[in-house]
Order: structure tokens, then C-alpha cells, then sequence
């Protein structure tokens, strides 16, 4: 059980006896009375979506999950529409999960990359990809004579649409490893 106050986007909890996806949270203090958590939930079950407010002090149950890493492998479609296919490492067995649940996750999808999937039973409720990713770069402005790495950085898209700030230095067809948690660059990986 967690306080309201503690309630965070993506934790899955067990509202009215049914899973549900917390999809935002704001903290709200109107004038002198109790604090409350606005948030939108999405029923696991149906896919509906609703809002909600807990107070800070309301105890709230935490959906237990089972992880397993499955083995990102090909997606189908665009947009929220897409359908994502991945494989258990260990039982070979394959399992789609919609564009919705990937998030922000799409822009770390290339072929062999590890996801810890997250399960409610044997319903998928979400995928987190690695806390590391390499992508390659398709686009960024040539490189800068004299450019340091304590220079300014530029942006750079990458091979999935995600655009983060390289130092000039980088190149178009260098691999860059990126932070998923906060899509940011870390290093140079290797050139291509």
C-alpha cells in the first residue's frame, strides 16, 4: 500500500478491484483545505480512461507484477496504432503489445534490444526498455572545426525519430549510446 502523495505516472495499481495504468499525477493544494492527487487512469482491463483525485493520505494498493525480458523483434503500423512484437528470452514465445503501452519506449525500439515487460497475470501492462541504448545517427549538422566537447551541443535524429543533443564533434552514421530513462546522450559508442 502507498499514500496518495506518493502516486507516480506509470505505477500500476488496483483501483476499485481492477487494474489500472496511472497515466499522469498532479499534486493539487487548493487554498487552506487537504491536498489532493489529480490523476488519469487507464482500466488495464477495458482501456478506458478516467480521472480521479485521491487524497494525499488515501492508502492505495500497488498492482503486483511479474517482469520478464522479452527480445524486441519487428513492429507493425504507425502512431498509437502500432503493434509492437516481442520474444520470451527463455520460452521463445511471442507477444504483442500495443503502441499505448510502449510510451516514449518506441524511440529506444531497435531490433534485439531487451525490454523488461511488465505482466498483471498474463495481461501485458507495460515495457521498459534498458536503462542504455545504442542508436545510430541519420541527421545532424556537419561537423564543427575546432569543436570540443565542453562546446555548445546540437541536435541529432536518430534512426528511431528521437532527437537529443550531441557534442559537435559527433557525426551523421555514428552509433551514440543514449540514457532512456532521460533521452539524453552519453557517449560516443563506435563510428559505423
Amino acid at each position: 500500500m502507498i499514500q496518495g502523495v506518493q502516486l507516480r505516472a506509470g505505477m500500476t495499481i488496483v483501483y476499485n478491484g481492477v487494474p489500472h495504468k496511472v497515466m499522469s499525477t498532479k499534486h493539487l493544494t487548493p487554498g487552506n483545505k487537504r491536498g489532493i492527487m489529480q490523476s488519469k487512469l487507464r482500466n488495464l482491463n477495458t482501456g478506458l480512461s478516467l480521472e480521479h483525485r485521491f487524497r494525499t493520505d488515501d492508502k492505495i494498493e500497488r498492482a503486483i507484477l511479474n517482469s520478464r525480458e522479452m527480445e524486441f523483434l519487428y513492429s507493425e503500423g504507425s502512431g498509437d496504432d502500432s503493434l509492437y512484437y516481442f520474444m520470451d528470452t527463455e520460452s521463445y514465445e511471442q507477444s504483442t503489445i500495443d503502441g499505448d503501452l510502449i510510451g516514449d519506449g518506441k524511440f529506444y525500439l531497435v531490433p534485439n534490444v531487451k525490454f523488461a515487460v511488465e505482466f498483471f497475470g498474463e495481461k501485458i501492462v507495460g515495457a521498459t526498455p534498458p536503462k542504455t541504448v545504442e542508436l545510430k545517427i541519420v541527421d545532424t549538422p556537419p561537423n564543427m572545426k575546432g569543436a570540443t566537447a565542453s562546446s555548445s551541443y546540437k541536435p541529432a535524429t536518430l534512426e528511431t525519430g528521437l532527437v537529443v543533443g550531441v557534442p559537435p564533434f559527433i557525426e551523421s552514421g555514428e552509433i551514440i549510446r543514449v540514457d532512456s530513462e532521460e533521452g539524453k546522450y552519453i557517449e560516443r559508442a563506435r563510428a559505423e
